[in-house]
């Protein structure tokens, strides 16, 4: 009975230890260690990164705003009326080309934008992949050579959405 006492009371000890370093694992990873990017942050695209996408004429506007959309992406058709107030924008004040890019084929994007009332300057078939996009929705503001100035990822809080108008 006291050798099985004994060893009970060295398994406690032993439990005891390993939770102690599994706790100051954690401790550690949430206090020391410096955070890792958010996701949402890891999905834009850093600024000067050249974009390649066949058929946009960059030199046509100063800026060119690429919507990085999908027709099965929820987040893009809640931002709708968004996309709907960057092109009365365009409309306004021009300067600014406004193409969409969808993975879908030209006809269904079309279609989907008109049902969403958002109209756009062109409309391109490329995967989020072939841009380095992680996600959709996305914003990609870029200059007259096609490179990246600025851009946004996922549904925009009102704050995001206000930068992307004060850059139009």
């Amino acid at each position: 009975m006291n050798n099985l006492t004994k060893r009970l009371e060295q398994l406690a000890n032993v439990a005891i230890i390993v939770v102690a370093l599994l706790l100051g694992g954690v401790l550690v990873k949430q206090y020391l260690l410096p955070p890792a990017e958010t996701p949402q942050a890891q999905a834009r695209l850093k600024p000067g990164t050249k974009l390649s996408v066949p058929g946009v004429e960059w030199g046509k506007n100063e800026r060119t705003l690429l919507l990085v959309l999908s027709t099965s992406c929820h987040f893009c058709t809640e931002s709708s009326t968004f996309y709907q107030r960057l092109a009365q924008e365009k409309a306004k004040k021009g300067g600014v080309g406004l193409v969409a890019v969808l993975p879908q084929s030209v006809g269904e994007s079309q279609k989907y934008l008109q049902n969403l009332g958002v109209s756009v300057d062109d409309i391109k078939q490329v995967g989020p992949d072939a841009l380095q996009v992680r996600g959709t929705p996305t914003l990609i503001m870029a200059d007259r050579t096609g490179t990246v100035v600025e851009s946004w990822a996922g549904k925009l809080p009102a704050e995001a959405e206000a930068e992307v108008l004060e850059r139009f």
